[in-house]
């Protein structure tokens, strides 16, 4: 594995540096952010390196158990901020939340007790790694699905309300929009799967050959993530969906639209 140095990465970050100049020469606005998000990243990463070189050498599933929560907890955050329009009484941060620690820890479970089998299951090498994977592909999609099912139920309001007052049920007002919201959520994992291979190497697969893996075994190990994620995803949407859902209407099947923050953030 060829070792990169403080001067490699330093090379690297002026591709940065040239994309928040362009950005500045052209007015677009976004050179701070992109200067912010790179320092952010950069100091995060170091960071979790002190912290997984900790946990590998003092293997302990209390520590790994403590840093998954965090690390729930924090995409639950992520994807409370990235709706534009959030649920008022803080359903928005439970239900993200919740859908995450469900999917991914039981996804992340069934792989490092059936499929993997290391001894112990709960090592920081493989535990930490594959549940940081699968939180972050699986916060994207259910971020996106909530932020759709929102945003559509904000948006047709008079039309779910015309539906109730012709005595539909709230489940059938609202099913149309709930599987648009579980498609949209769907699309980056199955946009992934697709260009897999063909048009893109996938970062795992890309990681492990430069580390000098064989490339069949890059291949499968990529599989097997790419797996994990999609059935991830898919049960955290509808987990998210599902809970979501009922939120908007209470106990008389009345559309709560109040519960909605009528301002997009």
């Amino acid at each position: 594995m060829i070792q990169l140095s403080a001067l490699d990465l330093a090379l690297a970050a002026l591709l940065v540096l040239f994309v928040a100049l362009l950005s500045y020469r052209s007015h677009a606005g976004l050179e701070k952010k992109i200067l912010f998000a790179s320092v952010r990243a950069t100091l995060q990463l170091l960071a979790v390196a002190l912290v997984l070189q900790t946990l590998f050498n003092h293997s302990s599933l209390f520590w790994v158990s403590v840093m998954s929560l965090v690390m729930v907890t924090l995409a639950g955050r992520e994807i409370h901020l990235r709706q534009q329009r959030r649920l008022t009484d803080g359903w928005g941060f439970f239900t993200g939340t919740a859908a995450m620690f469900l999917s991914s820890l039981v996804t992340a479970l069934f792989a490092l007790l059936v499929i993997i089998e290391y001894d112990p299951w709960y090592h920081p090498q493989y535990a930490i790694p594959l549940l940081g994977m699968l939180l972050g592909n699986t916060m994207n999609g259910i971020s996106l699905g909530m932020d759709r099912l929102t945003s559509s139920v904000w948006d047709q309001r008079q039309i779910l309300e015309a539906k109730l007052a012709m005595g539909q049920p709230a489940t059938e007002a609202i099913r149309t929009l709930k599987e648009d919201a579980i498609r949209t959520g769907m699309i980056p994992i199955l946009n992934s799967m697709a260009a897999a291979g063909v048009i893109s190497l996938p970062g795992m697969m890309t990681g492990q050959i430069l580390a000098g893996a064989a490339p069949m075994e890059a291949v499968k190990y990529q599989i097997l993530i790419l797996f994990l994620i999609a059935g991830g995803t898919g049960l955290g949407i509808m987990i998210a969906i599902s809970i979501l859902s009922r939120r908007f209407f209470d106990t008389r099947e009345r559309l709560r639209v109040d519960r909605i923050s009528a301002k997009k953030t």
